[in-house]
């Protein structure tokens, strides 16, 4: 499909630059088959149904931007996937002033030597001594927020715990599943009441998420690939879940992602573990998944190709566009949107 068919204007003011405070009162935009609803999180109890359950992606952000120099030019680095117990593959400003062999010193006496130029334009970078690089990213790194917010100010204490879901536990991710942002301990305690069911699995988010889509047709987009894992007693889980009548709604889209990975062409999900570099465009025909609890995407990503394909494109693009002309907020820090495709409904 041609890349342009995925593209909207999205004014700048819609860029959310901070979260809703508390998390819970962002704004939620649920589509479903019967058409759009303007609600916020807190009111999620009231909208799905006893027997649901949400799937949280538990990854845990790095501190993964690295400053630093290579001779007398200026570098900056934003780890994204490990390639081995000090080797991980990094985007790197400047790049082009680094050629394969040279060393970077970064902050607090941290060095990594640079070599293997990928194709999308990455370096692997694989650092000295043998501190483990979590330890040494804690000591000098930052938090890796988005582009599109990194542009607009500089990471600052806040976001230390702003970037973090509630659910976060195993270190690895460089972005955060934001869909997760949204949730508080007191949404959790009314989604229990309520008898919505939680699991959790394991993405490592990658930088790659924010890449832009370069090629005119989505045939020619190469996927960034991450890590994820699905043990067998969740899996066990998640299948009793469905086979009892209930909805799986995966909160994010790397979790949607993983899940669909992990499933057979019935839609039974298996355990997993490995890398992804699954591709949800429309026509893909989803297993695992009844829904999707996920923020606004950039015009033309493939996440707005993912969505688009879960619930139809015409529809998202005139959802995006009530969200646009009713102030809903965007991107990482933004608002959210609950789509529930319904049976039947590609």
């Amino acid at each position: 499909m041609r890349v342009d068919l995925f593209d909207f204007a999205l004014p700048p003011e819609a860029i959310a630059l901070r979260p809703a405070s508390p998390r819970d009162s962002a704004r939620m935009l649920v589509v479903d088959a019967t058409g759009m609803a303007d609600r916020v999180a807190a009111e999620l109890p009231a909208v799905l149904r006893p027997g649901d359950c949400l799937v949280f992606n538990d990854t845990r952000v790095i501190p993964a931007r690295l400053d630093g120099m290579r001779g007398n030019a200026r570098v900056s680095a934003t780890l994204h996937k490990r390639e081995g117990p000090r080797a991980w593959r990094a985007f790197v400003r400047n790049a082009r002033r680094v050629r394969d062999g040279d060393r970077i010193s970064f902050a607090a006496g941290i060095s990594a030597v640079a070599d293997q130029r990928g194709a999308d334009g990455s370096l692997l970078l694989t650092f000295d001594g043998d501190e483990p690089v979590e330890l040494l990213l804690e000591r000098a790194g930052t938090m890796p927020l988005p582009p599109y917010i990194a542009g607009k100010r500089a990471p600052d204490a806040r976001d230390a715990e702003d970037y973090q879901t509630m659910f976060a536990r195993e270190a690895g991710a460089v972005a955060a599943p934001t869909a997760a942002l949204h949730f508080t301990p007191a949404l959790v305690a009314a989604l229990d009441a309520a008898g919505v069911g939680r699991e959790t699995l394991t993405l490592h988010v990658g930088a790659g998420t924010f890449l832009p889509v370069k090629a005119d047709d989505t045939d020619d987009h190469q996927m960034h690939t991450e890590w994820g894992r699905i043990d067998a007693a969740t899996a066990d889980r998640l299948n009793a879940v469905r086979a009892g009548g209930g909805r799986l709604i995966a909160v994010g889209t790397t979790s949607l992602r993983l899940l669909e990975s992990a499933a057979d062409a019935d839609g039974t999900i298996r355990p997993f573990a490995g890398d992804t570099s699954i591709f949800i465009t429309p026509g893909y025909r989803f297993r695992a998944i009844d829904g999707l609890m996920t923020n606004f995407h950039l015009p033309k990503s493939t996440l707005f190709m993912l969505v688009s394909a879960l619930m139809g494109r015409e529809r998202m693009l005139g959802a995006y566009a009530h969200a646009i002309a009713t102030g809903y907020r965007f991107y990482s820090y933004g608002d959210a949107s609950l789509l529930l495709p319904g049976d039947g409904d590609e």
